[in-house]
């Protein structure tokens, strides 16, 4: 049990591949046997982080958190994962820090760590759907925010819920101008999550989507990693 520990940070993704950057620098992991679908302890600077990915959108991301905080009391509740620019200037790769994270019914304010400077900082919308096309990418631009993803809210609600800072730095997989290869909201299972056989069935019976899919995977891949490097300089 991590309760005792006052110098724990919970990131929660909704993917466990977004923590491969930050994997690469941990100097031990273990484990979890919790009820999610991902959930591993580790050492970070010697610091001790819980890494927790249940999938994509509100709900899973609730659980997520909820679990992680039912077994553990930490100092700092992060959000994190690949997020989709809303901001023309916001690029491939861009390392984004929210400074609120905003919902259909609320907003968020987000606590701001000790960052390297090459980051970039404004609000992030959380909806459950993809923004796929750059059309409805700067149709949610005319809200004021500037990246979009789909889980922070949740995780936001349940950490100001536990009475803990709540973080939120994202890095951007797909910028403003550039339309998803596939409407990745159409191959959702009743669950919420991407269901990867039907993702694949679509690419083969299209193969015109073949190519940018795996230029789209590739850089998501690329930005999981630059999110670990960015991660294991900031202070919370």
């Amino acid at each position: 049990m991590d309760n005792s520990d006052p110098s724990l940070i919970l990131a929660v993704a909704a993917d466990a591949r977004e923590f491969s950057g930050l994997l690469r620098f941990a100097s031990s992991i273990s484990t979890l046997s919790w009820p999610i679908a991902f959930a591993r302890r580790i050492l970070l600077g010697g610091r001790p982080w819980i890494l927790a990915a249940h999938g994509p959108g509100p709900r899973l991301a609730a659980q997520a958190a909820q679990v992680a905080l039912g077994y553990a009391k930490p100092a700092a509740v992060l959000s994190t994962g690949l997020c989709g620019a809303l901001d023309p200037a916001l690029t491939t790769h861009s390392l984004f820090v929210a400074t609120e994270v905003r919902s259909d019914s609320r907003a968020f304010p987000c606590r701001l760590p000790v960052a390297p400077a090459n980051c970039l900082h404004g609000p992030l919308l959380s909806q459950d759907r993809v923004a796929v096309t750059a059309a409805d990418k700067a149709a949610l631009f005319l809200s004021g925010a500037r990246a979009v993803e789909m889980e922070a809210a949740a995780v936001a609600q349940q950490a100001e819920r536990s009475g803990i800072p709540f973080y939120c730095l994202r890095v951007i997989s797909d910028d403003a101008q550039a339309s998803l290869p596939l409407d990745f909201n159409r191959y959702r299972d009743p669950a919420g999550r991407f269901s990867r056989a039907r993702i694949a069935l679509a690419a083969l019976a299209r193969p015109a989507v073949l190519a940018p899919l795996m230029r789209f995977d590739a850089a998501c891949r690329r930005s999981a990693i630059l999110l670990g490097e960015f991660l294991v300089d900031c202070r919370f």
